[in-house]
């Protein structure tokens, strides 16, 4: 690599720079003839879909926001950037920037293929250069820390290729974006505006979530405390499972910039990632992101790109280790990491300090994203010292309070636990509050929306999500769906939480012993399946894995259907999702 730490001139009457990672600002899209061409023969190549993360990924590769890298990673890349953080030449990526495919993918080393979107747009053309296998363990413990398939992207994982490929790319179209185009900058446009603002420094600002009066305060006062400008940069690819959809967040960003930041020192710009939570490697890679959009400082809170607790209910990161890596590596990578340090509001003086610096007896107020949810599910007002009014405004049309937001209610469990007859009862006694509900049963839904399928792993996955889906559309539009199927694999289960968003997902476990699963066998599975007259039986030839930590178990031989479907709904009600009457 070039000196990283190079200042770098965009042209004339311009500031300088930091240089881009690596010394300079890749770009694999082409033009001319050579587009032409490209095109022409891209439809006798192989094709593959890009799903929306490889998607995101590309884009961000096309424009040289993951400069230096100029591929998808080879296999020396991968399981050096898993083992070490670097590439093989040493340099620091403590992300692996993969492309898996199937293992029954049609192509070959050395063939040529089309990269698609998820409309089979053409995207770009690949030469096959290496194929070679993912180690999903290896990977989740080393960029993850964990292989808790309570972890999103763990989970994720399990749905993916097979294998990984890498190879030369020529991007013919950047994928289409045809939102807030004004503000889908590439790291050149924005270094551009920048370079113009007339200020050396630039620090960063990531976000994912809607800002509050402590992130105003603090990112005004990190561009001031370095003499610079200050890029606000939120995430609009993949999130966190359950965030605030991108629609309604930049629109209260655009609120709260165009009416309380400078200017002159202020660009918002937003940035087409597909985040992998993964905490401490995570914020040194959007440092290393954001050096390539121009910034030399980047803010860095507690529980940076956290996933949350896993399946035991423990943090998965500890809060300051996002923190601690970054100011380990930061004078490598050239990006120094600014602590978001905890800010209160001191209700007699009217102003923010920092909470260590306030004395016990002063009085203040804590403001946190959380406690802001809260009180908008309950339909409470905001004081202005917690959140601008604009920013409520835009907020309240998204988060009406929480008895009538969408949920989803999953029941799994053994054949034969029961699981429809609750779900029944269950629903029954819903409908006493006026929710919409809808019911997706495992038997059912087989007849119809997976029609064809059969019972192997993959084909009971497919199922699974394909319930996932529709459920999440469901809670997504306020309504309420009940899913009884037998889901057996934990990792699938993970997948549809992440689908309808962690909050929203209620698991139920329906736990009945296996011999009394057998007794209640109307039908006589369990016995065809023990002679072997039926294969993959989940509880006789195939597993059943028991959830880890599911928000609520029913004991079905201690209990009524009638009583597991009250406990239920005294947990909705605990919840916030129905109020008592």
């Amino acid at each position: 690599m070039k000196d990283k730490n190079l200042l770098h001139n965009n042209g004339n009457n311009s500031t300088h720079l930091i240089t881009p990672y690596g010394g300079e600002l890749i770009d694999l899209t082409v033009s001319g003839d050579e587009r032409t061409k490209l095109i022409k023969k891209a439809n006798s190549f192989c094709s593959i879909q890009l799903t929306l993360r490889s998607l995101c990924d590309l884009e961000l590769l096309a424009t040289g926001a993951f400069s230096p890298l100029l591929c998808f990673m080879g296999e020396e890349d991968y399981y050096s950037v898993l083992k070490d953080m670097r590439l093989k030449d040493r340099t620091l990526f403590p992300i692996p920037i993969t492309l898996p495919v199937s293992e029954n993918a049609s192509f070959k080393i050395g063939d040529d293929i089309a990269l698609r979107d998820l409309r089979n747009d053409l995207i770009a053309v690949m030469k096959v250069k290496e194929i070679f296998k993912k180690d999903l363990q290896e990977e989740a413990k080393c960029v993850f820390g964990t292989t808790d398939v309570r972890h999103p992207l763990v989970a994720e994982m399990y749905t993916w290729g097979e294998k990984y490929i890498s190879g030369p790319i020529k991007i013919i179209n950047l994928p289409k974006h045809y939102d807030f185009k004004e503000l889908r900058l590439t790291p050149s446009e924005v270094r551009k505006l920048l370079s113009k603002m007339g200020y050396s420094n630039v620090v960063a600002f990531q976000t994912r979530n809607p800002m509050h009066r402590i992130h105003e305060e603090l990112t005004k006062r990190a561009a001031n405390e370095i003499n610079g400008a200050l890029l606000i940069h939120p995430v609009v690819g993949l999130t966190k499972p359950g965030d605030v959809n991108h629609y309604t967040r930049v629109r209260s960003y655009k609120e709260l910039i165009n009416k309380y930041y400078d200017s002159k020192r202020t660009v918002l710009s937003l940035l087409p990632l597909a985040m992998r939570l993964a905490g401490p490697r995570e914020a040194l890679w959007h440092a290393i992101i954001r050096r390539n959009y121009g910034a030399n400082h980047f803010i860095v809170g507690r529980d940076h790109a956290s996933p949350g607790k896993d399946s035991r209910g423990k943090p998965f990161y500890s809060p300051y280790d996002a923190q601690n890596l970054l100011k380990e590596y930061g004078d490598e990578i050239g990006v120094k990491m600014t602590p978001f340090n905890e800010l209160v509001y001191l209700t007699e003086e009217d102003r923010y300090e920092e909470h260590d610096k306030v004395p016990e007896e002063v009085k203040k107020v804590k403001i946190s994203g959380s406690e802001i949810r809260n009180l908008l599910e309950k339909g409470k007002e905001l004081p202005e010292f917690f959140i601008r009014p604009e920013v409520v405004d835009v907020l309240r049309e998204l988060h009406p309070p929480r008895h009538k937001q969408g949920f989803c209610i999953w029941f799994t469990g053994l054949p034969c636990t029961g699981k429809s007859t609750i779900a029944n009862v269950f629903v029954e006694k819903l409908a006493e509050h006026g929710r919409q509900i809808t019911v997706l049963d495992g038997d059912i839904v087989r007849t119809h929306l997976s029609k064809g399928l059969g019972f192997s792993k993959e084909d009971r996955d497919t199922n699974i999500l394909r319930i996932g889906f529709v459920a999440s559309e469901i809670v997504r539009h306020n309504g309420v769906a009940v899913c009884a199927a037998v889901s057996p694999y934990r990792e699938v289960r993970n997948e549809v939480r992440n689908m309808v968003g962690d909050d929203k997902f209620i698991l139920v476990f329906v736990d009945t012993p296996l011999e009394v699963c057998e007794e209640r066998d109307s039908k006589g599975l369990y016995a065809k399946a023990r002679r072997g007259e039926i294969k993959n039986f989940t509880g006789i030839d195939d597993p059943y894995e028991r959830p880890v930590a599911p928000e609520i178990t029913v004991i079905t031989t201690k209990s009524t259907p009638e009583e597991n479907a009250l406990e239920i709904i005294n947990h909705l009600k605990q919840e916030g999702f129905l109020v008592s009457s």
